[in-house]
């Protein structure tokens, strides 16, 4: 299971986010945290679980256990596990209302990500969000 959302926090990722001058030492910090992603079994890796909209191929598994949803979600590409690992923080083990509520597009500005991927990569990030929501709707 993974540690994102609930021990890994998305205050967690902005206060260490904030400690680097350098996009490249961010990069860096973001393609680690996509490290620390338990990697998804074979059986996972089905059409079924692929987002649609990602430049690199992003599987994303959800469950709910009690009134909680969890995810599991793994990428062919380091920065893009990254970035998973990072939407994970503001929706794994949250509720189907919190994961609604959650102000993506605030968080993502105090991260100042979006203005630092190419178009193509924040457009995969905007369909994993999505898929997210979608599930939680």
């Amino acid at each position: 299971m993974s540690q994102f959302g609930t021990e890994i926090t998305t205050d967690d990722i902005v206060d260490t986010l904030s400690f680097f001058d350098s996009w490249e030492d961010r990069y860096k910090y973001i393609i680690d945290l996509g490290r620390e992603l338990p990697e998804l079994d074979a059986a996972s890796r089905t059409e079924h679980n692929l987002v649609r909209g990602c430049q690199s191929q992003v599987w994303l598994v959800s469950r709910e256990e009690g009134n909680k949803l969890f995810f599991d979600a793994d990428s062919d590409a380091f920065i893009v596990k990254g970035l998973l690992a990072v939407v994970l923080a503001a929706y794994n083990g949250k509720t189907r209302e919190e994961i609604l509520e959650f102000p993506i597009e605030d968080y993502f500005e105090q991260l100042n990500l979006l203005k630092h991927l190419s178009p193509t990569r924040g457009n995969g990030l905007k369909a994993m969000v999505s898929r997210i929501q979608a599930t939680a709707a």
